[in-house]
This record gives C-alpha cells, structure tokens and sequence, in this order.
C-alpha cells in the first residue's frame, strides 16, 4: 500500500512526508521509546483532520497526535501516521485583558505567555520544557510544572475546549446547544459517561479514592476527577481530554485561564547538610508563601556544578549536601519581604549549611532557573556513550517525603545506579529521578525492568504515591495503572476507551496497554555516533530555535538522523544507509544555517552547526580545498570580482527593472540549482573611504559592506555613514590602505573550508596586531557575524598569532555605538517607533542590552517582535537556499507586518537583506539611526 499516494485525497503533497528522512526524523520524541510511523502529515484545518479520523478508520492504521514532542513517555510517537501539528496551529487572542487566552495545540507555553506578559499575566502550568513545549501536548498530558501546584494545573484553568472525537463529531463547550447536541449526536458516549457517574457516586470507596488521588499532583491514567467535579457528560469529557495523552479525542482549540504573572520576586539556593534536612523546610517555606520550591540532592547538584556562571558554593557542598531553591513572588516589594520574613524568622530551626541569600536580580534568578531547568539534559549530557537517560517522576505526601527519597536511593544501590539524580517540585511532593540506562542485552533490560517493579512498589504500596505526578502516563507507566488505581478504577478507564475508540486507533499503546512489558518494548537505541551527537538527549530544548525547523529538520533530528545512520551502518544496510545518506545531504547540511542559537536553548550547549560544518569539512574533496585556499590568498582580487559583479547587476536593474537580475538568476536557478539567486536588497558600494593615520580606533570593513554596503533609498552607504557618525561624535578613525584584501574568515569557516579559513584567520590577526600599534587600539567591525567569527578565531591561529589575539581588542560597531559614540552625541530628533532585528550572533555575544539601550536613546518607542530569531541567510545560504529564508522569516515578519515603523533596524548586512525581503521594508544597520538622529 502506497499510503502517501492515498493520502493525497486529503492533502497535498507538501504536507505528507513519506521520505525515509522525515520517518527516521519523527521515530523519536523526548522520551526512550522508538517507533517509525508509516507517514507523517501536516494538516491546516479540522475539515482535514476529521478526514484523516475517516481515512485512519478505513485503512485500520492509527492516529497520533504530535506538537513540541517533549514528552518523556513515549506519548508522541507510532508506528502509525503521526500527524504533526507544530507548524500550522499556532493562532492565540487575548481576551478580557489577559485574564483569558484562546489558544490552539501548536503554539509553545512560553510564546503565550509571552504575549500575556504585558497584562501581568501567564498560563497556569509552567513545565520546565515551557520554551519547547506547546499548549497540545501541556493540555494532553495535564502539565503542572514549579510553582502551578495542583490548582493551577491545565486541568483546573482550562475554561473551554473545542474537540474532535474518533467519529468526525466537533463540539465545544463554550457553545450551550452543543451540550443538547453531544446527548443526541452522540447517544452512546453519552449514556456511558452518565452511566460510569452513577457508577463511581454508588461507591463510597471508590469516590473518596478518587478525590483524595487529586489532592496531589497526578496524571496516572484518565483524569478521573472530571467524573465528580462535573455534571454534564459533555463537561465530563472535555475534561477527560485534560491528561488523555490523545487517545481519546482532538483539542483543536482551547481557552484558559491565565494566573497572575508576579512583578517582584526573590530567589535563593538554600544549602543543607543532606536531603532529610532539606525535606524539613518544605512546610515553612510553604507556609511563608513561597511559590516555588525545588530540591536537588548532591548528585543533581554535581551535574551542573562545571556549568559557567555556576556559584562557587555548589561545587564544595559535602557529599550527601542538598539544596532548595526557592522562590517568591509577590505584587508589591513590602508584601514579597513580608513573606521573604515570615520565612526567615523560623529558619533559625532548619539546619542550613549557611544563612539564606536571597537575589532580587532578574539576570540572576534567569540564571538559576536556567540551571534547575537544565538539570536533567545535563545528567544526560555526561551518561556514557550508548545509554539512555530515563526521567520518572512520582509523588509522596509531602510529610513522608524525606524518608521516601532515602528509601528511593537505597534503590539505587541495589540496582547500582550509580549515576542516578534526584530533584523536583518539593511543595508538591513532587520528585524526579534520572537514571542512564543501556538497553543493548537482555541482562540489562532486566535490571531496568526489576527496577521499576521495585519502584512501582515502593510509591504505591508503602507510600500510597503516585507513580506519574506530571509527565503523563505514556507507554512506561501503562502496566501499572491498575496496581495504582484498584479493579474498579481501571476498569472505568479501560471502559471509556472502549465507547469513545472502539478499534483503538487513537494514540494505541498509550495509557491503555494490556502488554504488562509494554515499558520495556519498542526501546530507543542510541548508538555511539560521534563527540557532538552523543551527549544529546533528544529533549527537543532546542527545536523552537532552528531556522530551518518548518521546511527541513530541526537540531535534535539531525541528531536522530546521524544515530539512524549510524544503526544502518552497524548492521550492514547498505541500500538503505546509502538513500538516507542522500537525503540528509540536502535536509541536514545544505540547509543548516549554522547560526549556534540552537545551543543557546540547550541546556548542555550542544551547538549542532558545529556538527554541520565538520561534516562540510569532511565532504569536501582535496581539489575543492585547494581551489579555497587559493580564493583566500588572493581574496583582494575574489572580493573586487564580487564587488563588480554586484555593480552590473545593480546597473542592469537599473536599466531594465528593478527586478531583472533576480528573474535572471531565477530562471537560471531551476536549470542549474548551485545557482545563487539575486536579491533585490543587493546595492553595490560606491566609491572608497578614507580615514585618519592617527585615528584612535581601527576601522575594519568588513568584506561584505566593501562589495554590497551601498544603501537603498539613495543613501550613502554603511562605511561612509560610519565615518560621518564618528565625525559627528569627534571620534578619529583609521582606516587600513590594505583593507582590501583582508576577511575574518567567516566564507570559509561556514562552508567548512579549514585550510582556507586558517589561513584568512591568521593572516587577518598579523594585520589587526599592525594597524593597531600592536594591541593599543580598538578595532572595529560593522557586522556582527563578522566580529564574532573573529571573536571565536583563537583554536585556529598559530602560538605567534594567539599571542597577538590576547592583546587585541576586537569590538562590534554596537560595542562602539554604545561605549565610544553614545555619550558624545544627544539627539537632535527621535524616531517615534521602531522595530529592530538582533542577529543571532548579537545574542551569542551578549551585546542585546547595549543594542537596546542604543536605540532607546535615539528612539521614543523602541520593540523587538516576540518571534524574532535566526533569518536564515547564513552569509550565503539565502542566495543558495532562498526557501530556508522564506521559511524562517515567516513568523518575525508577519508580526512586523501588522505595524508600521518609522525605521527597521539590525547590525549585519545579509540579515537587513533577509528580513527586507521578508517583510518589504528596508531594514538597514543601526548606523544610520544614529546619524539620522544626532
């Protein structure tokens, strides 16, 4: 069966991916299960998923549902169709001032509340997996996070839900004749939901273990409590949803409500001489207020503690130390001291290894959540090569939680996991444990297995826990829900998967699982691949900033990829090793922008461009390095040919339309796809620049501004704006005769051209040693792709040239804007409104501050859109790849779109050139806001 060719009934070719790279890419989500699903699809509309309902019931193949693909137990993936909603169901609106927020399943956790943020208000659940996570899958799997607790869950601030059953039936319960509708178009669903009312209300036992299961945090199995917190059958099953994991029903839209997002809050790592000591401050900080409090024990604490930026005090705690980390938040400063007090004047009974310190500095509270979120990435990034690392998470009473901990790692004596971490959400008496794991043998699978049984007894018989707090149940925790729950429970559950999914086909496997070894089935594997891939985890942390995340693949598949290949290769599939090889060539590096950003969202800083570089590196023949390094020595002469080919295609515009070389170059490029395309931002630079000989600082610029600087709308061009702001700022700037030659090797690097990069990197530092007096001067670069590649040289220069690096001062034109111009020139005029473009590598060198405040001086209202990220151009891969461009300016410019700006602001060349095009407003370098202000 050729399901791709069958599915086109549905949709269209673009939005079904049956290439063995998109199967491969999608097996895996966050979790260590491994399934190939026969297709993935991308629908737009509910018209298309109720079609796809219809086609899953006709060819008898599952459905599952897919957003961020965070999720920890195995709830994202099938050997069905998989259908992969993160790309076009991403609309939201506000309503009654942020106290409401109408989302739909594609759109992240973080995004929402980011566009909350103004209203002082966010959504209830805060996982920590909020930057990646998306409202589909924090709604599906019921998440809570560090400071929701139980009440604020997505069970209890979900107001309405619009759904899709099995059947094709859509009903919403923000509508009232949807609830007389849902009992006569749906009789059958409807009679059971009232019958397993009656059925739990009858028994007495039954009804209490139910509502004192959801005193705690619990997502085992179906969300039980919508039985008795509600009354109509049609409330009843849009909460069922709440937790459901898919399997049930489509949430195609939902409203929740938001909780207030506090302005003043105050943070602290608390230390104590071990865990039990820890669990005792649990109920005082609770009692005081606080919002958040996460234990660590030694071990979790040990997985962070080579972090950059990490206090010197975690890394000399004793062994069996443990920490809190606490947090509250308050309306006002004097309420958030007065529960800060309350706390501290009953601390002096808690046995601390030293008095609290708390931080009311937003950088550094940024920080520390940024650590605690990163703490299971981390363990897994240091597991040895090969394993697996496994994320449970349980819950105990609070009261028992400090001996429940101590008996928990008792267990891992036993079953000598050594490695094994333990931290979580001690308000809650939420903890998470990590273990790694190899699944290679038997024997080992066994231990795994025998584990688990022991942890399931220790949670639930001698604690009375729970065995999943908030990850969701998933396949690992399916063959326990009965041992949790009792007979009569399960039953109910199994009862009502059976009326709503009779041919299980939705999410199968999936909280319903009669394979008592369902959690040692369809393991991940997780070959040794190579020293960038294997410390990746595969939690998906990184994906929301991939610029090629909507056309290709996104970091974390890449990574998938590269370990399917790997397998391929182990087991000698050379047929199909050799069609994934040619798929990935195009997918994995031709439209990887490499632009980093990906390791500024992963928590162990695994920077997949570097992995594509080195693969580039390594493609390329021994003819092609030469031809390289040949272009780098004589790059006077590439740059002049650049620069002049530019001027014609400028002049050929001019002549024949403004649009004539990008149809040339169009037209060519569907004949020959090497072909670059021309675009309509490119202006060739006219004339040269001159500057001081006894200039105090160096002016470097760079190739890019030298060959296409020159400016729209009849402007001068970036050098020459430049030197005028200098002039204005009474600023003398040098400006090298023998500039013309000189790169800072960023063509090179890219492309994975070592030799040549290399050499330009080395030759380009022996020029900046000369033309600033050696290292007495600043130097200073106009874009800041360039600065940073020059920043980033040293591992490539020679003993001599590392020597010189050290004593130079390489500085970004934001740097010297900010730090040389600024307080020299005040405003004639401001700008009313504008928008600006932070490149990636402005954030990878910390320099977004300077450029905000930069702008603030010379403008009234300055924004920055909330999906701002990488363009996509890559130096060259928009010319070469225009889609990758298309593709990753899309969310940034249609959000610029709906407002007009009096300027539009960014500090490389390429990237104005991108986002121009993107959004039909001439972006251009913050130098001209400058000159045109002062």
């Amino acid at each position: 069966m050729d399901i791709g060719k069958l599915l086109l009934d549905i949709l269209p070719e673009e939005r079904i991916k049956v290439r063995l790279i998109d199967l491969v890419a999608y097996a895996s989500d966050a979790g260590f299960y491994y399934l190939r699903p026969k297709a993935v699809v991308q629908p737009v509309a509910e018209s298309e998923i109720i079609d796809l309902f219809k086609f899953s019931h006709q060819q008898q193949i599952p459905l599952t549902f897919r957003t961020g693909g965070t999720s920890l137990s195995g709830q994202a993936i099938t050997d069905g169709i998989l259908i992969d909603l993160s790309q076009y169901w991403n609309k939201m609106g506000i309503e009654l001032e942020g106290e409401l927020v109408r989302v739909q399943p594609g759109i992240t956790g973080s995004m929402v509340n980011a566009y909350l943020k103004k209203y002082r208000r966010k959504i209830g659940p805060d996982p920590s997996s909020i930057d990646a996570a998306m409202i589909g899958g924090i709604l599906s799997n019921n998440s809570s996070g560090m400071c929701c607790g139980v009440k604020l869950n997505s069970y209890h601030t979900t107001r309405h839900i619009r759904f899709i059953l099995p059947d094709g039936n859509t009903f919403t319960t923000e509508k009232s004749d949807d609830y007389l509708r849902f009992e006569q178009e749906c009789t059958r669903i409807y009679t059971a939901i009232k019958a397993l009312q009656d059925q739990i209300t009858s028994n007495a036992a039954l009804y209490e273990l139910i509502r004192k299961k959801y005193l705690t945090k619990n997502t085992v199995g179906y969300s039980l409590n919508a039985f008795i917190d509600h009354e109509h059958p049609l409330d009843v099953f849009a909460h069922l949803l709440i937790g459901a994991e898919g399997t049930l029903g489509f949430i195609a839209e939902a409203v929740m409500e938001t909780v207030p997002d506090y302005p003043y809050k105050t943070t602290a790592f608390l230390y104590f001489p071990d865990i039990f000591a820890a669990c005792q401050a649990i109920i005082p900080l609770t009692v005081a207020g606080a919002e958040a409090v996460e234990l660590m024990d030694r071990a979790s604490l040990r997985s962070i503690d080579s972090l950059k930026g990490v206090p010197e005090r975690l890394k000399t705690l004793p062994e069996a130390a443990a920490a809190l980390l606490v947090e509250f938040q308050a309306n006002s400063l004097e309420e958030l001291h007065a529960k800060t007090n309350v706390f501290l004047l009953s601390a002096g009974v808690l046995s601390m290894l030293e008095a609290p310190l708390f931080t009311e500095d937003v950088q550094q509270q940024a920080f520390y959540w940024k650590l605690r979120k990163g703490m299971f990435p981390a363990v897994g990034a240091v597991r040895a090569s090969g394993t697996t690392v496994i994320l449970e998470d349980i819950a105990f009473p609070v009261a028992q939680l400090g001996d429940a901990i101590l008996d928990l790692q008792q267990l891992f004596k036993k079953y000598a996991y050594d490695e094994a971490i333990i931290f979580g959400h001690a308000k809650d008496g939420n903890i998470h444990f990590v273990v790694t794991q190899a699944f290679h043998t038997a024997a080992e699978i066994e231990r795994y297995d025998l584990f688990m049984q022991d942890v399931v007894k220790l949670v639930v018989e001698t604690y009375a826990g729970t065995l999943k707090a908030e990850h969701g149940t998933g396949r690992n925790m399916a063959p326990f829900i009965e041992t949790e729950w009792g007979a009569d429970a399960y039953q109910i559950m199994k009862t009502l998967k059976q009326v709503v999914d009779p041919q299980n086909l939705l999410n199968p496997g999936v909280i319903i699982n009669e394979n008592k070894k369902a959690h040692i089935t369809h393991l991940k594997p997780l070959p040794s691949v190579e020293q960038e891939v294997d410390k990746c985890i595969e939690c998906g942390y990184c994906e929301h900033k991939c610029p090629s995340r909507n056309i290709t693949l996104t970091p974390r598949q890449r990574i998938v990829v590269r370990r399917e290949l790997a397998g391929l290769k182990a087991k000698g599939d050379k047929t199909t090793f050799d069609e994934l090889v040619k798929e990935y060539q195009y997918d994995g590096l031709d439209t990887c922008a490499v632009d980093g950003l990906c390791a500024t969202a992963c928590p162990v800083d695994i920077n997949t461009g570097d992995l594509v570089k080195r693969l580039r590196r390594e493609s390329h023949s021994a003819t092609a390095n030469k031809l390289a390094l040949t272009v780098a020595r004589n790059f006077g002469a590439t740059a002049f040919t650049v620069g002049l080919a530019v001027k014609v295609g400028d002049g050929m515009n001019r002549i024949f339309g403004a649009s004539t070389m990008h149809n040339i170059t169009g037209g060519l490029k569907k004949i020959i796809p090497a072909m670059p395309l021309w675009s309509n931002q490119l202006q060739a630079t006219k004339g040269s620049i001159r500057g001081d000989q006894d200039g105090s600082v160096v002016y470097f610029p760079t190739c890019i501004n030298r060959m296409m600087g020159g400016a729209m709308e009849d402007k001068q061009g970036v050098s020459e704006t430049f030197m005028r702001v200098s002039a204005k700022a009474g600023i003398k700037v040098l400006v090298p005769d023998d500039i013309g030659g000189m790169c800072c090797g960023q063509l090179f690097s890219s492309k994975g051209y070592s030799d040549a990069y290399v050499y330009t990197v080395n030759e380009t530092v022996k020029k900046l040693w000369k033309w600033t007096a050696q290292g007495k001067l600043p130097v200073v670069l106009d874009v800041s792709s360039c600065t940073h590649t020059l920043h980033s040289c040293r591992t490539a220069l020679t003993e001599d040239n590392q020597a010189y690096f050290d004593q130079l001062n390489i500085i970004d034109s934001i740097d010297y804007l900010h730090d040389y111009v600024m307080a020299n020139l005040s405003p004639v005029s401001k700008k009313d409104r504008i928008v600006l473009h932070p490149v990636c590598t402005l954030k990878k060198m910390g320099l977004e501050g300077k450029l905000f405040r930069l702008a603030d001086h010379f403008a009234d209202k300055v924004e920055v859109p909330l999906h701002v990220g990488c363009c996509g151009m890559a130096g060259d891969r928009g010319f070469l790849f225009p889609e990758l461009t298309a593709s990753a300016t899309a969310p940034e410019a249609g959000e610029v779109k709906q407002v007009s700006y009096s300027g539009y602001y960014s500090t490389a060349k390429t990237c104005e050139m991108a986002m121009s095009d993107a959004v039909g407003k001439n972006y251009e370098s913050i130098l001209y806001l400058v000159d045109e202000c002062s």
